[in-house]
């Protein structure tokens, strides 16, 4: 039997990178109030390299005590500093300082990345190095962002509508991307003049310890940002704590509906990018194995760890056999191996866990009557936690494999009438996040586009655009993140009517 991670030749990249020394300044320490604080607790998180099954690093474990003091932290820089009274320009300044200094980390980041998950170190190095752009984006939009917006009141001289900082946010995210999540949550949130609090995801805390240090590296006011990680119960403590003015999540639909729940009860606000189980929908008129190679090489992202991947794919009836054999010639040709070899193309799942979850779905795909085409067991290496890529044929559209999400390089092609009935199956699901159709006429794509219950929705291909905004219908979530809408659910809306006219103000003509 072979390892992955013999693909390397001894001193090539992948063994080099192994022996970096871990580039985190304080990973047995939390960044609260502006400082690297000891915990409350002697735990630690292991996190371990799922490629080699061995420990990376260990990081600390916050506790309730430690949760409580990040909390009065970011609550006090917000009530008692000067932070969410500057004009979005200067705070703009913050974020562009935050850039430079995260393209400055770009590499540790990214090594980070696939140490901790498994992601192709070719696409960690370049996703990594776009992330400060998501600050500058968010830095750009103070020049024209509409925080005041002046009114003709019925009664008085003076009308305006102002949008200020929510306040104090809870921000939680996902192992699988968590550099860009903490960005599309902790950008927009500093623009508007929040203070928060970071959880950081214990399967992948590095990125957020880099973008802690950045913040101590440029002197980001104390309490501004504070970064911790935790287990569920101890985040849990973060939705439930009144002092925390809004929640932004990302993961699973399950906790999503929790957190939903705790901050409906308390009136807290939140957005939530929860999961999918994203509709691909290919007409007749389009080219089968142009689709299954576009397909093939989307679900390679991130080892098809992906909440929007378009893991369901719809085809006529009477082109279903031919395509499912494209599919899986495709991709079952993926050369699966080591994240750090430049010729892999899949890599491994992040956690043990995460390899008996997909498997456990593999196995209902079976027993529930799917055609198994290409893959459905483990690679023949020695080590980490590797999934073949799976396609399975004939599914129907109410099994399991075809309606819950797997997170895992697993295909289901699913053979639909008509092109109606396309439609019909594509939306007969709980998830609304994304869905692409494939054809060669624009016309078409649009209509269908707008009958897709879906938050975005892309052509002949995987698309997404954080710029324009990301999020989901139905469980796949509330609100949307990235753009101008991206900034809303981090201000409130305060109407002020005064009778005269105030000091730096014109009348309006």
């Amino acid at each position: 039997m072979s390892s992955p991670v013999g693909t390397v030749e001894s001193g090539g990249a992948g063994f080099s990178a192994r022996e970096r020394a871990l580039p985190l300044s304080h990973p047995d320490r939390l960044f609260i109030g502006g400082q690297w604080v000891a915990p409350t607790t002697s735990s630690t998180f292991a996190i371990i390299d799922p490629t080699t099954e061995e420990l990376y690093y260990r990081v600390a474990e916050a506790g309730p005590e430690d949760m409580a003091k990040a909390i009065a932290a970011a609550r006090t820089a917000f009530d008692r500093s000067e932070w969410p009274l500057l004009a979005p320009a200067e705070r703009a300044e913050w974020l562009r300082k935050i850039a430079d200094g995260l393209r400055r980390r770009a590499a540790d980041a990214s090594h980070l990345w696939t140490r901790q998950v498994g992601v192709l170190h070719t696409m960690s190095s370049a996703s990594i190095e776009r992330v400060g752009a998501h600050y500058d984006y968010y830095a750009d939009l103070a020049a024209d962002f509409p925080f005041e917006v002046r009114h003709r009141p019925l009664q008085g001289a003076f009308g305006n509508v102002v949008r200020e900082p929510i306040g104090v946010v809870g921000a939680i995210v996902a192992w699988n991307t968590p550099m860009s999540l903490a960005a599309y949550k902790v950008a927009p949130a500093l623009l508007a003049g929040c203070t928060i609090v970071l959880k950081a995801p214990p399967e992948a805390p590095g990125e957020a310890y880099v973008l802690a240090e950045v913040a101590e590296e440029i002197g980001l006011p104390a309490g501004v940002l504070n970064v911790l990680t935790a287990d569920r119960e101890v985040s849990e403590q973060l939705v439930r704590d009144p002092r925390v003015d809004k929640v932004a999540f990302t993961g699973s639909s399950g906790v999503g509906r929790r957190i939903a729940s705790i901050c409906g009860d308390r009136m807290a606000r939140y957005t939530l990018e929860l999961g999918g189980k994203s509709p691909a929908v290919i007409f007749d008129d389009y080219d089968l194995e142009t689709a299954a190679r576009s397909l093939a090489d989307a679900e390679c992202v991130l080892n098809g760890q992906v909440c929007s991947s378009l893991t369901r794919i719809i085809v006529s009836r009477h082109r279903h056999d031919e395509f499912a054999e494209a599919l899986g010639a495709f991709f079952g040709s993926v050369r699966v191996g080591d994240p750090y070899d430049p010729a892999s193309q899949l890599g491994p799942l992040a956690m043990e866990r995460q390899r008996d979850r997909v498997e456990s779905y593999i196995a209902k795909g079976l027993a529930e009557g799917g055609k198994l085409v290409t893959g459905g067991g483990r690679p023949d290496f020695e080590r980490g936690f590797y999934i073949q890529p799976t396609v399975f044929s004939g599914v129907d559209n109410q099994a399991t494999i075809a309606q819950e999400e797997i997170f895992g390089p697993v295909l289901s092609v699913i053979p639909a009438d008509d092109e109606e009935h396309a439609i019909q199956l594509a939306n007969e699901t709980v998830f609304g996040l994304n869905a692409t159709v494939f054809t060669n006429d624009v016309d078409r794509a649009y209509r269908a586009a707008r009958r897709l219950r879906a938050g975005t929705v892309g052509h002949n291909g995987y698309r997404t655009d954080p710029r324009m905004g990301f999020g989901g219908f139905k469980q796949s979530g509330v609100g949307r993140e990235g753009g101008r809408d991206g900034l809303l659910p981090y201000l409130e809306s305060k109407t002020v009517i005064l009778d005269e006219i105030p000091s730096g103000y014109e009348p309006l003509v």
